[in-house]
């Protein structure tokens, strides 16, 4: 799921935006959460805690860091990107910051965890950006110029990559250059269009099964308001990505699922608010019914609607279920940790393993090789103060968290 966030937290109004994401995530539940609007770490942490909660404890994001291309005009500050990810489906690799002329684009390396991860890795590269507002030639072209400093650092990953592009775009129409460059077949890396939906799309009725913006006429809430007749938000794919020839067997999308979360597809929808009776769903059985109460949090929480697409891989992930109480290891003493960590194990069906680190980003940060011995003394002087989990991969044991301090 990709979603702007809409100046979140800074926009107040209404009350208990947090709630209404709170509706929105917990009904789609996305293993991946991508967004853009994000005003601060606080608000940051908030949304995880959140998904944490209410969702699953194993939600984990990325670091926050402030963006950094509007140093030129001001440094302002007040519009940054995020990810957040399942924890026991990915683990965060490394992230970077593409810079451009107006935003940057955030570059999120992410591992599956599958069984095969250590004789047969398998990587998701996640972007995501959010390119100049407004019609007109100057704003496009900001747009493209923006595109061609991602084209530039695409050129530097392998050709292969499985990549994930989501933002908020802000195109009006698929003959715009900025998406032009995008989907430019002589590029080291070409996108597509998982909704296959390319065309002319502002005000046109024909494309609003992938309307995305406004959710609002009234004013008062924040961002924008006219009413449902643009598609802003996507996610594309690089053409490693797609399966139409069913031979990729590797990582690719689910054919037909790319979704406007919150869209009924009802044509009667055009120009009004998300919320009202002309975008309740219709009599097409294939589409997809969404809520009054669904709609009500998405209009109350953005002037935008997420998107979202199922991603597919057929390697194994690693299992994860019911957690065993057997004591296979502990920490001796407390968990309170300074520069060596003590651990006892207590069951032989656990030597030679091997034990993993996470901090609470979901990073692996340390890899433990067990031996025949009892007690193992582990230093951790290296590791940054914090909340660690240890895990055993492969059995269901519940972590093991200890706290490093100074």
């Amino acid at each position: 799921m990709f979603y702007n966030l809409l100046n979140f937290p800074l926009q107040t109004i209404p009350d208990n935006r947090l709630d209404y994401l709170g509706v929105i995530l917990n009904n789609y539940q996305p293993d991946i959460f991508m967004v853009c609007e994000l005003n601060n770490e606080t608000g940051a942490n908030s949304i995880l805690n959140k998904m944490q909660q209410e969702i699953n404890p194993n939600y984990a994001m990325a670091n926050f860091e402030l963006n950094t291309s509007d140093d030129a005009l001001g440094n302002q500050n007040d519009l940054q990107n995020l990810l957040y990810f399942d924890s026991t489906k990915f683990s965060l690799q490394s992230q970077t910051i593409i810079t451009t002329i107006y935003r940057d684009f955030n570059h999120y390396k992410l591992k599956l965890n599958t069984t095969d991860q250590d004789i047969n890795p398998l990587y998701l590269e996640v972007i995501v950006g959010h390119l100049k507002a407004s019609d007109g030639v100057d704003n496009q072209a900001l747009r493209l110029q923006m595109v061609n400093d991602l084209e530039n650092y695409l050129n530097t990953l392998p050709q292969d990559s499985h990549i994930l592009l989501s933002g908020d775009l802000n195109l009006y129409r698929s003959s715009e250059p900025a998406f032009q460059e995008l989907i430019q077949t002589e590029n080291h890396i070409t996108f597509i269009d998982p909704a296959n939906k390319i065309g002319s799309w502002h005000n046109n009725t024909n494309y609003l099964d992938v309307f995305t913006q406004s959710t609002r006429t009234a004013t008062g809430l924040g961002g924008a308001t006219g009413g449902f007749d643009d598609r802003f938000d996507f996610i594309l794919t690089s053409e490693s990505m797609s399966n139409a020839s069913g031979e990729n067997t590797d990582l690719f999308f689910v054919e037909n699922s790319y979704q406007v979360f919150g869209n009924n597809a009802n044509v009667n929808c055009y120009n009004q608010e998300i919320n009202s009776a002309s975008c309740a769903e219709d009599s097409n059985p294939n589409t997809t019914d969404y809520s009054l109460e669904i709609r009500e949090s998405l209009y109350n929480f953005s002037d935008h609607l997420p998107v979202t697409l199922q991603i597919q891989t057929n390697q194994q992930f690693l299992s994860i279920p019911e957690y065993t109480t057997s004591n296979y290891y502990e920490i001796i003493g407390t968990n309170i940790i300074s520069n060596t960590l003590n651990l006892q194990t207590n069951n032989q069906e656990i030597s030679n393993k091997k034990l993993n680190i996470f901090n609470t980003l979901g990073q692996l940060v340390k890899t433990i090789r067990l031996n025949n011995t009892k007690t193992h003394y582990i230093d951790v002087s290296n590791l940054n103060n914090g909340v660690y989990y240890i895990v055993t991969p492969n059995f269901n044991k519940e972590p093991l968290k200890f706290v490093k301090v100074n």
